[in-house]
């Protein structure tokens, strides 16, 4: 399989040794060119490339709207997503140098800053879900990754309507799986306005801008939030939701779309 890897290895056991196979996932550098000049070197999954190209360079602001593309290739052997638009954009001479090597797995890489949030409406959807339907949603959620249950080494992401999973992505990092779900929605003309993402990572600021962006109401993860993350969620109307372990979960902000399994 093009994702994993077998490896032999000793696994010790109190006091026995055994020589075996495991399985691990794989990862790889992926170089990003927008209209030939070279962007990003992300470290990922060698899987869904496209999705990923796409969708980071619509997380980055540098891509609007799908129409804007003229060609989108994948060039697995030098490791290479080539993106070119119709108007042969050409980045801002300085973006290189804007690199942010954010907190997430995987060294993600962003491009944004925290003013980016005063430049994007806040979220107003009315949407609403219960707990129990988050409950289900996280379960269905975690039975979904059979690379995870394989190797245990990746993140994962999903967009969900409150009753079932309508896009799943894996990567290395949790920042990339976000953007893999982005880049399959805008190439497949998939709206995410009114959805929700899951997320098996922490949620941080620029996890947050990610949702903004795309006008996703809710975000759900099984980890925790940072204080930044708190914070833009309560300003930019983002129903937060973390640590939803089981029949238990901790609502950071907006809970009015949280609604009584009761009522």
């Amino acid at each position: 399989m093009e994702h994993v890897e077998k490896l032999g290895i000793q696994r010790y056991t109190n006091n026995s040794v055994e020589a075996m196979e495991d399985i691990v996932i794989k990862e790889a550098p992926i170089t990003i060119t927008f209209n030939n000049q070279e962007l990003v070197t992300l470290l990922c999954s060698p899987i869904d490339l496209k999705y990923l190209a796409v969708g980071y360079l619509f997380s980055e602001g540098l891509l609007s709207d799908k129409n804007e593309l003229k060609k989108v290739s994948v060039d697995d052997q030098k490791g290479i997503v080539r993106v070119e638009t119709v108007s042969d954009t050409q980045m801002e001479s300085d973006i290189p140098f804007k690199r942010l090597i954010t907190s997430g797995c995987g060294r993600g890489a962003s491009l944004y800053s925290l003013a980016d949030a005063q430049t994007v409406a806040e979220v107003t959807s009315d949407i609403k879900i219960t707990p129990h339907e988050v409950f289900v949603l996280v379960k269905q959620f975690q039975n979904k990754s059979l690379i995870f249950k394989e190797t245990g080494g990746v993140h994962s992401a999903a967009l969900c309507n409150k009753d079932e999973i309508l896009n799943f992505k894996v990567d290395i990092g949790r920042h990339n799986a976000i953007d893999k779900i982005i880049g399959q929605c805008v190439l497949s003309d998939i709206s995410m306005s009114d959805h929700i993402i899951l997320t098996s990572g922490r949620i941080s600021s620029e996890i947050l801008l990610k949702v903004l962006k795309r006008n996703i109401p809710i975000l759900i993860s099984r980890s925790a939030p940072t204080s930044v993350g708190v914070k833009l969620a309560i300003d930019l109307g983002i129903t937060l939701v973390g640590f939803v372990r089981g029949t238990r979960m901790n609502v950071y902000s907006h809970s009015w779309r949280i609604t009584d399994d009761s009522k």
